[in-house]
């Protein structure tokens, strides 16, 4: 009878920038247990689409921040991100969120320059079928509100496949960010001062009276929001337009003192991409709660830029590459 070390295979180190083939349905089938998952880590319907293409490795997914209960960051094991394979929701509702997915190494092989790589079909039957993927994708229903779907998929679960706790003073998994290729030395220096930096502030806050505090005790970058209620603008964007980021200091009058307008935070991370241009990817009306896992449906859609995603340069260095949420009124068209 086949192990399960022999279902999951090899650990197989693979390196940024490298070209891998996701494995066929069928192998990756048989890394699956009886819940579709592998390390906890669910293999959603999505990404059978994906199965025989042959992809770059974006980044290590080495850890992941926590975007469930903001508790930190933790590690993930033998997993990638993939250039271009981001979650298109169908099997989830037609959640817009776009998430980049996680790809567990036994579910890619490496392709040989020059040859094609063809790995023999499983013996073993699967514990796990397409009917056990697409039953995965739905969590029980709440029995407050029984008529609600509940979804679940690798950012409801992430928890799960990621259980360690990534202290930020553990300097090893900012080496592991060098050596794999992850992020730069240099971008890499810099996060760990701005870290260290934001943790002062945070402290400063709870044990400082305000005299002594910087900036009132801010994380960086500053952000100084200031409305109690925000004002709207309505562009009506459609995907593929030009648009243009506005600046810092424009978006900040638009935004109450928890730094959000109409609930929507603007987030340090994005205010790289203030007076840059992109073009809008899509409008963004409902996304997946990832802590109750209800389909969340926005009163006011927001937009999605192309290639506009964040970097970790403020979260340690996250791979997860998420996609920003923009307000229209924190951009305007180019003509």
């Amino acid at each position: 009878m086949q192990t399960e070390k022999a279902l999951v295979g090899p650990t197989r180190n693979l390196r940024v920038g490298e070209i891998v083939e996701v494995r066929s349905e069928a192998e990756i089938l048989a890394t699956l247990d009886e819940n579709g998952e592998l390390d906890g880590l669910p293999f959603m319907p999505e990404m059978l689409a994906w199965c025989g293409r042959r992809l770059r490795v974006h980044k290590l997914a080495l850890k992941s921040c926590d975007t469930i209960d903001w508790t930190g960051m933790y590690r993930i094991r033998d997993a990638v991100h993939l250039e271009g394979s981001r979650c298109d929701g169908q099997a989830h509702g037609g959640c817009q969120a776009g998430c980049s997915i996680y790809w567990k190494e036994a579910w890619l092989k490496r392709v040989p320059a020059g040859e094609s790589a063809v790995d023999p079909e499983p013996d073993a039957p699967p514990r796990c079928t397409l009917a056990t993927l697409t039953a995965a994708t739905r969590r029980p229903p709440d029995p407050a509100a029984p008529g609600e779907a509940r979804f679940a998929c690798q950012a409801t679960e992430l928890r799960r496949a990621a259980p360690e706790r990534i202290p930020s003073w553990d300097a090893r998994q900012y080496l592991q960010d060098v050596r794999s290729g992850n992020a730069g030395a240099l971008a890499t220096i810099r996060t760990v001062v701005v870290g260290l930096f934001n943790e002062y502030q945070d402290l400063s806050r709870r044990l400082l009276p305000p005299p002594l505090r910087i900036r009132d005790g801010r994380r960086y970058p500053f952000i100084e929001g200031t409305l109690q209620k925000t004002p709207v603008e309505t562009l009506g964007l459609q995907p593929g337009e030009l648009v243009r980021v506005k600046t810092k200091e424009e978006i900040v009058k638009t935004l109450d003192t928890d730094n959000a307008n109409r609930g929507m935070s603007f987030d340090g991370e994005m205010v790289r991409y203030c007076g840059r241009e992109a073009r809008v990817l899509r409008r963004v009306e409902q996304i997946i709660d990832e802590k109750s896992g209800r389909m969340l449906r926005f009163k006011n859609p927001c937009i999605v830029l192309d290639d506009v995603t964040c970097t970790g340069a403020y979260h340690r260095q996250c791979p997860r590459g998420i996609y920003p949420y923009w307000r229209e009124i924190w951009l305007e068209r180019v003509q």
